[in-house]
């Protein structure tokens, strides 16, 4: 199964020492040899790495931990291939737009393959794994019941955690999710 990192801070931080512990579970630690991604949030905009090499091979993951980028919202994944080929489109965390934002997510776990039946609305996903179609269905959920973003962020995470709970019925179901300023797990 493959494995997330995610950092939630209050003031824009480096998270080189942890993901230099994570970039070893990728290939070396670890079975996580698939790929590996990050994404780090600095203000509204984001900033993603993606390999579909082994983490702890990858010489943009090496960047990564060498290179100190200070962000409040961080998102990594290491990939143990489950479903979808190993390429860099199957390779997390995936990315979409909403509310003038870029929404970020990563999973964890595997879903039956009844989640491919589940009707998508606006996100078609470009690979061909269960975590991207499960994060379309997800945004595409979050756009419907909200056209425009919620003023209480805490009505869209009981929304966001009713819809996981729907996912987490077909398997495991492990993710994070963030818009630039919450991280939701």
């Amino acid at each position: 199964m493959c494995e997330l990192l995610g950092m939630s801070a209050n003031i824009p931080t480096d998270i080189c020492f942890s993901f230099a512990g994570l970039m070893q579970r990728g290939g070396g630690t670890g079975p996580h040899k698939d790929g590996w991604g990050i994404a780090f949030y600095e203000g509204r905009a984001m900033r993603c790495f993606h390999d579909p090499n082994p983490s702890v091979e990858s010489e943009i993951a090496r960047l990564v931990k060498n290179y100190p980028i200070k962000s409040k919202v961080v998102i990594s994944h290491i990939r143990q291939a489950n479903v979808g080929g190993i390429c860099l489109e199957n390779t997390h965390p995936f990315s979409r737009e909403l509310w003038g934002r870029t929404w970020t997510y990563a999973h964890n776990g595997q879903l039956e393959k009844t989640l491919f039946d589940w009707p998508l609305s606006f996100y078609q996903p470009v690979g061909t794994t269960d975590s991207e179609y499960a994060f379309c269905w997800l945004l595409g959920e979050i756009r419907a019941q909200f056209p425009q973003p919620p003023e209480d962020v805490c009505e869209l995470a009981d929304f966001i955690q009713s819809r996981c709970d729907q996912l987490r019925s077909l398997g495991v179901f492990n993710m994070l999710l963030s818009e630039s300023e919450h991280l939701f797990a």
